[in-house]
C-alpha cells in the first residue's frame, strides 16, 4: 500500500517507516526535520519536507503521493515544554492534526485509513483506578495531554464523516533506540547523564510510576494493522505494569554497569503521579505482546553505546 507517515524521521516515526518498508509498502515521509534526522530514512522511502501546521504543505504531499493510509506520528512530545508554551503545543498537536485530517478529507478518494498515535500516559490524568482502561475518564493535567486527547475527537469525526477507517493508539512512555535526551524523556536523560556527565535528576521522590513501551512494539503493531480493517477502535499500548522512576534509574544504571546515586529535584506540577495502562484489549484483539522492560533496555543501552544502530 501507499503509506504517508508524518514525523517519519523522528523517534517513533522512523521505526514505523522501517517496519512498513520491511512489509513491502511504499512510504512517503512527511517531516519538517525540526527534531527528525535524515539519517533514519531508508533508501526506498521518499522524504517530503513540510510542516503539519501548514495545510498547503500537506495538500501538496497528498496530491503528489495519493496515500491510501496515513500514519500520523508528528507531534510536540515534550510535556514540560507544553507547560511552558501551551500555545505552541496546541498549534502542533491540535491544529497540526486538524490539518492532517483536512488533507485526508480533501483526498478521500485515495485515503482509506488513518492511524493516530496518541498518549496514554498523559490522557487520563491521575486516574481513580489502576490499571487504566480505554473507557476511563480522561482528565489530562498538562497542555500536552489536552492537545493529544482533543485531537483524537477530530480523527474520529473526520473518519466517520468521510468514510475512511481509523485506528488510535494511546502509548505509555515510549523508549528505545534513536531516542533523544533533548526530548527530556527520562531514559535517554539518565543514559546521557551517566555516560556523558550531563546534568540530570529525578523530580520529586522518584516513587511516581510510569508504564514503559518499547518503540519496536509500536512499529510492529502499526505495520501489522496498516492494511487491515480495524473498525475505528482505540487501544492502550504499554507494558501494563507500573515502574517507579527510582527503579527505572536502577535498571538503566545496572545496564550501563555504573553504580551512582541519582540527584533529586522538586517535583513538577502537571505531571501524573501514578499511572499504568490496561492493555488487555490490545492483547485480545491485536495479539499485542509487549517486550519486557529489561530486554528492551538492553537493546536501548547498546544503541546508546554505539554497539547497534
Amino acid at each position: 500500500m501507499k503509506v504517508l507517515v508524518t514525523g517519519g524521521c523522528g523517534f517513533v516515526g522512523s521505526h514505523v517507516v522501517d517496519a512498513l518498508i520491511a512489509k513491502g509498502h511504499e512510504v512517503l515521509i512527511f517531516d519538517n526535520l525540526s527534531t527528525g534526522k535524515k539519517d533514519y530514512i531508508p533508501k526506498s522511502a521518499t522524504l517530503y519536507k513540510g510542516d503539519i501546521t501548514k495545510f498547503k504543505n500537506l495538500d501538496k504531499a497528498f496530491s503528489r503521493f495519493k496515500p491510501e493510509v496515513v500514519v500520523h506520528t508528528a507531534a510536540q512530545v515534550m510535556l514540560r515544554r507544553s507547560l511552558e508554551d501551551p500555545v505552541f503545543d496546541a498549534r502542533v498537536n491540535f491544529i497540526g492534526t486538524l490539518n492532517v485530517m483536512e488533507a485526508c478529507q480533501k483526498h478521500k478518494d485515495s485515503v482509506k485509513k488513518v492511524i493516530y498515535t496518541g498518549t496514554g500516559g498523559a490522557a487520563y490524568g491521575d486516574p481513580k483506578k489502576l490499571p487504566v482502561a480505554e473507557e476511563a475518564e480522561k482528565i489530562p493535567l498538562s497542555p500536552y495531554g489536552c492537545s493529544k486527547v482533543s485531537a483524537e475527537f477530530y480523527v474520529r469525526s473526520y473518519s466517520i464523516n468521510n468514510g475512511f477507517d481509523h485506528l488510535i493508539f494511546r502509548f505509555g512512555n515510549v523508549y528505545g533506540p534513536r531516542d533523544d535526551a533533548g526530548t527530556k524523556r527520562v531514559i535517554p536523560v539518565f543514559v546521557e547523564g551517566l555516560t556523558k556527565g550531563k546534568e540530570f535528576s529525578i523530580f520529586g521522590d522518584g516513587k511516581q510510576t510510569r508504564d514503559f513501551l518499547f518503540v519496536k512494539d509500536i512499529s510492529k503493531l502499526v505495520a501489522d494493522n496498516v492494511d487491515k480493517k480495524t473498525g475505528g477502535k482505540t487501544y492502550n499500548l504499554a507494558s501494563g505494569e507500573g515502574i517507579s522512576v527510582n527503579d527505572v534509574y536502577k535498571v538503566v544504571a545496572k545496564a550501563l554497569g555504573i553504580d551512582k546515586d541519582a540527584p533529586h529535584k522538586e517535583a513538577i506540577k502537571g505531571e501524573v503521579r501514578f499511572i499504568f495502562l490496561d492493555i488487555k484489549k490490545a492483547r485480545r484483539e491485536l495479539g499485542f505482546k509487549p517486550t519486557s522492560f529489561e530486554d528492551g533496555m538492553k537493546e536501548t543501552v547498546e544503541w546508546f553505546k554505539g554497539l547497534k544502530k
